[in-house]
């Protein structure tokens, strides 16, 4: 069995890792299980992960609907008066059955209820697998902003089976490809460069791919675990790519873009910066927009829309005393933190990026 360990648990692959699981649930003697999952996934995964977990405690299932547009106040309302109604307590366990919806709001239910009940994430979609689920980030969105209600609570256990991804559509694959190629970006060249090729790789290469972005992404927590320094390179790209996803999720005229896509976007408009502030080389920053414009559809902006995009900026989370903070590269491989660029250059960034 595969295993990564960090600090306060354990991230395991495979089929083995339910073996695992099952012993942790046992020996921890939890009172009651509730899975906490959505529409889609409590038909496609949840039955396959009840079939292959080893133990005899207790279940519910509580189901929330699918999409981020449900990533809400609430929602989390709803699923604490659900964990009330049915008698959890304070040796209970929350365990997300789900993408990087259910991974956010089920972790921040778990750390909220009761002061804190143990949570253990079992992502379904390949941007959960190498992301949402790992690094003990929760959170909620708040009148369409993303994540502005969180905390910092790491998960007792993850679980990584790859075989969920059979049942993902090739759409929401692309979406958790957006943050691998971000740890590349931001601290792999060789792994970039791997990514790079992804029509030469296999199925059975993937598993092995999702662990080396799981290990990039726990090396960086481990060192920051709260985001004081380090830990802001993992939002390369996010600074433009929430501005852009929540403009989208908040708009009535247009359809919700899936994080992936805002973030691969984010992506290409934050190495434009890099380049301009005399960081990122010409060539790189081609190099990178042509492999993200390979994988990812352009989204075309009109100019107000771009305008409104920018309007999401000041409630980005990295602000400093209201000014746009930027993770930019140096160079593949290489991230530099705290980085402020002016208007004009983040409208030319959109420019070049619509052009």
């Amino acid at each position: 069995m595969k295993k990564i360990h960090s600090d306060q648990y354990d991230i395991t692959f495979g089929a083995e890792a339910y073996d695992y699981l099952g012993v942790m649930l046992n020996e921890r003697a939890y009172s009651k299980i509730f899975l906490i999952t959505d529409t889609v996934c409590n038909d496609a995964c949840v039955p396959h992960f009840l079939a292959n977990l080893p133990t005899n405690v207790a279940f519910e299932i509580i189901e929330i609907e699918t999409g981020e547009e449900f990533k809400t106040m609430e929602t989390a309302y709803s699923v604490w008066q659900a964990l009330s109604e049915l008698k959890a307590d304070r040796q209970s366990v929350i365990i997300t059955v789900g993408g990087g919806v259910v991974t956010d709001l089920g972790g921040f239910v778990a750390a909220l209820f009761k002061r804190g009940i143990d949570c253990i994430n079992i992502p379904t979609s390949l941007l959960a697998m190498v992301d949402a689920s790992v690094g003990g980030k929760t959170g909620i969105d708040l009148d369409g902003i993303k994540n502005q209600l969180g905390t910092f609570t790491m998960p007792q256990n993850v679980l990584i089976d790859v075989r969920f991804l059979e049942t993902l559509p090739a759409e929401q694959m692309r979406s958790g490809l957006a943050e691998m190629f971000k740890h590349g970006l931001i601290y792999d060249r060789e792994y970039w460069e791997v990514l790079q090729h992804l029509s030469e790789l296999t199925s059975d290469d993937l598993e092995d791919l999702i662990y080396h972005s799981v290990v990039i992404k726990n090396q960086i927590v481990q060192q920051d675990p709260k985001e004081q320094g380090l830990r802001k390179i993992l939002n390369f790209g996010h600074t433009l790519g929430h501005a852009i996803e929540s403009y989208f999720l908040n708009s009535d005229t247009r359809t919700t873009l899936l994080h992936g896509e805002a973030i691969a976007m984010g992506m290409i408009l934050e190495s434009y910066l890099s380049w301009k502030t005399g960081k990122l080389s010409e060539q790189e920053y081609y190099s990178i927009k042509t492999v993200l414009f390979d994988t990812f559809a352009r989204i075309d902006l009109d100019p107000l829309e771009v305008e409104a995009c920018l309007e999401w900026l000041q409630h980005d989370k990295k602000n400093a005393l209201g000014i746009p903070q930027f993770v930019l590269l140096n160079t593949v491989g290489v991230a530099v933190i705290n980085q402020v660029v002016s208007k004009d250059l983040i409208l030319s960034s959109f420019e070049d990026y619509l052009s």
